[in-house]
């Protein structure tokens, strides 16, 4: 795919419903008791094969528009699937469905495509054993397919060695099925979304500082669930409304959840102009519209804490780096070498290829800003994120982009190219 480059842009844009919200509604909603519905649900490739692995477990789930049916079956309700529980692409759902798995007294067999199989899965497999669960790896031991067979879990203490929210989440799911509290501590605040929704179906979670306690209960609840727009998808429209000479993007409902909005803090420490417009909170989840304007950016450095809050919009951030003034270090950025790529290096590595001037470190990189980057052919590791900011960095390049595997971006963001083009149009 050719992207060319813009001068302009006024758009007013609808993102698509958060990715991981969307798995987390269509997980909590089966395993709760009644019907749920789910709106404004994300109908990219990974929450799709989300409600295909608990519809093999006996889960009623119906698209009808936008909304999303779920007739949950209950904490024990669902049943063992007769064949492999395939999840594609999607860290998210082996990592957390594997939680519910290591409650169910049923052995079942997860698997996805060659990335998801050579992603590690030692991270969730240590927890869930010594909660109880039978976990391990088929072929090799940390990795999928993973072979799980669960019941009898017992409650646990665990502080996590890096910060994961979907380690931290397959425990709080495991934890359903145990019969005294769990404690989990984190290093470094991560999302919380599974606790907002937990505890909007019924369930009783409470934080203080670090660490999180889950209670046991007897039953979750249907709800009604609207999702958010994912800010991780709004991340490389708010780039792009900076970075263009003239441009102005209004973003509607997107999710505010303060451990994601990290993107929004490092933009504005970097100069961008962005406002919050109608601030709302649904089912747990804070929410509003995003105006941006273009601005001036400044190199800064990112690390500690902050990078929990921001670590799929890190690709993003690069892109932004590369066009502002002075130096940007990401630092603490380990967890993105075993995202669907090692984002680290392809990032480095394409953004050095169009022109920017970048380097690699071991956690990280250092990029030096410049005005201008010329633009050429380039790479996806068909890696949604990968390919989306790259399409960002053709748009106000100087040359554009030719990108291959432009697809992936289906995964979680289905309608990009179609707002992609319309931006191009209007421009033209």
């Amino acid at each position: 795919m050719i992207i060319k480059p813009i001068k302009k842009i006024r758009q007013i844009i609808d993102i698509p419903g958060d990715k991981s919200i969307s798995h987390r509604a269509i997980m909590l909603s089966s395993i709760a008791e009644g019907e749920s519905k789910i709106f404004n649900f994300l109908k990219g490739n990974d929450p799709m094969n989300t409600i295909a692995c608990f519809r093999q477990m006996g889960v009623s789930i119906d698209l009808n528009g936008d909304c999303v049916v779920v007739r949950g079956v209950g904490l024990r309700g669902l049943v063992r699937p007769a064949d492999v529980l395939d999840v594609g692409n999607s860290g998210t759902t082996i990592r957390l469905m594997a939680g519910i798995l290591a409650g169910q007294d049923f052995q079942s067999i997860v698997s996805g495509d060659e990335s998801i199989k050579n992603r590690p899965m030692d991270r969730i497999i240590k927890p869930l054993r010594k909660m109880g669960a039978n976990i391990k790896g088929i072929d090799r031991e940390n990795f999928a397919p993973l072979k799980i067979h669960g019941g009898n879990i017992r409650p646990i203490k665990y502080k996590l060695p890096v910060a994961s929210a979907q380690v931290k989440s397959a425990i709080l799911l495991a934890s359903l099925y145990a019969k005294d509290k769990t404690i989990i501590v984190e290093p470094k605040k991560s999302r919380d979304h599974t606790e907002r929704m937990m505890n909007y179906m019924g369930a009783d979670i409470w934080s203080r500082d670090r660490s999180i306690t889950s209670e046991p209960l007897e039953k979750l609840y249907g709800k009604e669930i609207y999702i958010p727009g994912d800010i991780s998808s709004a991340a490389f429209f708010l780039v792009l409304g900076t970075l263009v000479e003239d441009g102005e993007i209004l973003i509607n409902g997107v999710g505010l959840n303060p451990t994601r909005t990290g993107i929004l803090d490092v933009l504005r420490q970097m100069g961008a102009s962005i406002q919050i417009i109608s601030p709302r909170v649904l089912n747990g989840e804070p929410m509003g519209d995003l105006l941006v304007k273009s601005s001036s950016l400044k190199g800064i450095s990112i690390g500690g804490d902050m990078i929990p809050r921001l670590i799929d919009e890190v690709p993003i951030i690069a892109v932004a780096a590369s066009l502002a003034e002075g130096k940007t270090t990401i630092s603490n950025a380990e967890e993105l070498k075993v995202k669907e790529s090692n984002r680290i290096s392809a990032m480095v590595n394409e953004l050095k290829n169009i022109g920017a001037d970048i380097e690699e470190t071991h956690d990280g990189m250092i990029i030096h800003g410049k005005s201008e980057i010329r633009g050429g052919k380039i790479h996806s590791y068909k890696d949604h994120r990968i390919a989306m900011a790259l399409t960002i960095a053709g748009l106000v390049s100087q040359e554009g982009v030719d990108i291959d595997d432009p697809n992936c971006v289906d995964i979680s963001f289905p309608n990009f190219f179609h707002i992609i083009n319309g931006v191009i149009k209007d421009e033209s």
